[in-house]
């Protein structure tokens, strides 16, 4: 497992105008740094695992918060669920499920946190459960995480300590 790494003719040269990202992006060898997290098979076949600045550190311990969003997906109730790391003072990051039900069913916080449970490591378990209506969304249709755990802190009523 680590980080995806491609070099070739269909690699972009750099960022337009921008030297410092680009020197960020491509070591001097030529080698184009993703950022993605992926394991690669004895036959060659690539999966990819998820974003390294999306994995949560739950005391120490990474959490892919997509295996988490997998998993809660398998609940009648669960339409939608996104995964977002906010702050905590004993393991630094937890993480928070914001999640858009099903229409007609009714579903507590309580309950998903409780469909986890002897299912998922203890660290991988949301400590927090949020119900919203839809996600905060790019023109592209990508969810914006960033905004998601604005979202999430905002509810939680969790201010974050600047240095």
């Amino acid at each position: 497992m680590g980080e995806l790494c491609t070099r070739g003719y269909g690699v972009m040269q750099g960022y337009y105008k921008k030297p410092e990202e680009t020197a960020k992006a491509i070591d001097p060898d030529g080698w184009l740094h993703s950022g993605d997290m992926a394991i690669m098979h004895d036959d060659g076949m690539v999966r990819f695992l998820g974003r390294y600045k999306e994995i949560l550190k739950v005391g120490g311990e990474n959490v892919d918060p997509v295996e988490v969003e997998a998993f809660l997906l398998q609940h009648p109730a669960v339409n939608q669920v996104k995964i977002v790391g906010v702050p905590d003072t004993r393991l630094s990051e937890v993480g928070a499920a914001c999640v858009v039900l099903n229409s007609g069913v009714n579903v507590t916080a309580p309950d998903l946190i409780e469909f986890c449970r002897g299912k998922l490591a203890s660290f991988k378990i949301p400590r927090h459960v949020l119900f919203v209506k839809e996600f905060p969304m790019t023109s592209s249709g990508k969810v914006q995480k960033f905004r998601l755990r604005e979202v999430a802190m905002e509810d939680l009523k969790i201010v974050e300590e600047t240095t």
